[in-house]
């Protein structure tokens, strides 16, 4: 950002609480961009006694992990995973419970992970061009992300 979304003034640095932020030069308006991080749910999708991991379209060729996306306005955690389930796999989700919540500073956003129970016949959106099913003991975490979440949720069985 570089300019005030109130005022269309320029934003510059302020420090607050010990923290840099961009804020409106003119004092008078008094907006701060306090650079929140952004809501993500993420989904460790159960089907057929398998966990699905999917790969996006913009990932590397063998990057594979869980179904995530955005919360909509006014939308609760747990509808929005079943919501993103639907959109991008066409499953229908059974149960949902969550497995955590998880910093995810890279990307400037809090991971709300759940253990979904899916049932039906995976159709690709837009989003995604792949899935693979893979034993549960055969699941391997990974060292960021929604990784933690598998990680966690894999000391439950």
């Amino acid at each position: 950002m570089k300019y005030c979304p109130f005022c269309a003034n320029e934003l510059t640095t302020t420090e607050r609480e010990g923290k840099t932020y961009l804020a409106c030069a003119d004092v008078k308006c008094g907006f701060v961009h306090w650079n929140n991080p952004v809501p993500v749910v993420a989904a460790i999708i159960e089907l057929n006694d398998k966990v699905l991991l999917a790969h996006n379209v913009s990932w590397p060729e063998k990057m594979f992990g869980l179904v995530s996306g955005f919360l909509d306005e006014k939308e609760a955690p747990d509808q929005a995973v079943k919501r993103e389930i639907k959109e991008e796999l066409n499953l229908n989700t059974q149960e949902v419970k969550l497995v955590g919540v998880y910093p995810f500073e890279q990307m400037n956003q809090v991971i709300i992970a759940y253990h979904a129970k899916c049932t039906g016949t995976v159709t690709l959106n837009e989003e995604l061009d792949d899935y693979k099913l893979i034993e549960k003991s055969k699941l391997k975490a990974w060292n960021f992300g929604t990784g933690f979440a598998v990680r966690d949720w894999m000391k439950t069985f």
